[in-house]
């Protein structure tokens, strides 16, 4: 296996230099960071942005928010799908990876298989749903960047290996860091908060990565018939079991129809 020296300031970099095509988006991120800022001040910045402000009322309206039809305007939209799903939204925008060419095959099927997993297990691991399914919609834009960084070498990679805890393994070997914890260096850089970063610098181990890495676990059972498994318990440290597998795999396709609706995907 060829190891790839990956400079990884040189591709963090490459997003900071997305800031200046996404204004908007760029100003929502740096904004909602803000402990001063409120629903009226972060609405009125992304009512900049049409196609921004359309998603995040859309998913405000969505039945996954649960009113739907019932959201008026931006600012009542903000408030209801909090500051870390509209900042998500944007980084969505800014990090370039809504442009299909962008990033590896089937990327955003399972983007949103991920949002769905977070969002349906958060409240097992003292999570709100809404924060945890932010932490899957985000969780694989450090394999945007490693495809892009080596697009033939990333492909091969995934050719071969098991999506979640396997995958995660043969990336570390080959870029000395895997994808998840890209993406977590991705978002301290852009200071996300804290406990969402290290839930994905702790993917590979830790207590902060049990929910990622149980939702990696069930996103890869729906997807991909020969996956093989590893059991819930062990990767959840207890808090989901395998007997619990059919109706949260249930509950999770559910989820995925009404957040692909909603954010266009």
């Amino acid at each position: 296996m060829t190891v790839i020296e990956l400079d990884l300031d040189a591709v963090l970099d490459t997003l900071d230099q997305m800031s200046s095509q996404r204004p908007v988006a760029a100003q929502i991120v740096a904004t909602s960071n803000n402990e001063n800022c409120g629903a009226s001040q972060l609405a009125a910045i992304l009512g900049a942005d049409i196609t921004l402000a359309a998603k995040v009322m859309k998913l405000a309206n969505s039945a996954y928010f649960g009113l739907s039809g019932r959201v008026r305007s931006l600012q009542f939209a903000v408030a209801v799908v909090g500051f870390n799903t509209v900042r998500s939204v944007a980084t969505v925008a800014l990090s370039g990876t809504d442009e299909a060419q962008t990033v590896p095959d089937g990327f955003w099927k399972t983007s949103v298989h991920l949002a769905a997993a977070c969002g349906a297990l958060g409240p097992q691991f003292d999570e709100r749903t809404a924060d945890a399914m932010c932490l899957g919609l985000l969780a694989q834009l450090g394999a945007a960047l490693l495809h892009q960084a080596d697009p033939e070498g990333y492909v091969e990679l995934m050719s071969r290996t098991d999506f979640g805890m396997r995958r995660f393994e043969e990336e570390a070997r080959r870029y000395g860091i895997c994808s998840t914890q890209l993406t977590a260096e991705a978002l301290h850089q852009w200071s996300f908060p804290t406990e969402m970063v290290d839930a994905l610098r702790e993917v590979r181990s830790g207590d902060q990565g049990a929910l990622l890495r149980t939702a990696y676990e069930l996103t890869a059972r729906s997807l991909y018939t020969r996956h093989r498994r590893t059991p819930l318990e062990r990767l959840s440290q207890g808090k989901v079991t395998d007997a619990q597998a059919s109706a949260k795999l249930a509950a999770i396709k559910d989820d995925v129809e009404t957040l692909r609706s909603a954010m266009g995907l």
